[in-house]
């Protein structure tokens, strides 16, 4: 038997409750034995959710890393990592530009993102204008 105690309106009680059949349980407080007649709930309905498969590696079971990926003219292109609007563009067709710098600042839920640049070169085209909404995966940039 489960027991718990209870304070309602400054009054303590000790609730007792023993087995339970179908939707009637056995129930004592303080001391006095009660059956007591549970509402029948709506049947749940369990749904497994499938598990999120385990992130690629490679033979020797490194993990895999995305690397930049080249653009069609040989250059890399800088992309959004999720769907957000330009606030500013740090750089224009022509800067040179290293590994890490700052690009593109983006918002996106309400967040400033700043995106950088995936390695060392020249600014080929500059895709997107300050104040464009861009989706997920969307050519920022493209370094040469």
């Amino acid at each position: 038997m489960k027991e718990y105690k209870y304070k309602i309106n400054g009054n303590t009680y000790k609730v007792a409750i023993g087995e339970v059949e179908d939707n009637i349980a056995q129930v004592e407080v303080n001391g006095v034995p009660y059956k007591v007649e549970l509402e029948k709930a709506a049947p749940v309905k369990v749904v497994s959710t499938p598990r999120p498969s385990a992130a690629p590696r490679t033979q020797s079971g490194e993990k895999v890393i995305s690397k930049p990926a080249p653009s069609a003219n040989g250059g890399y292109a800088v992309k959004a990592p999720l769907p957000g609007v330009v606030l500013t563009i740090n750089v224009k067709a022509g800067d040179t530009v290293k590994a890490g710098d700052t690009v593109i600042m983006l918002e996106a839920m309400k967040m400033e993102n700043a995106i950088h640049a995936g390695r060392d070169g020249r600014v080929a085209s500059v895709n997107v204008g300050q104040g464009d909404s861009v989706l997920e995966g969307a050519v920022l940039i493209t370094i040469e």
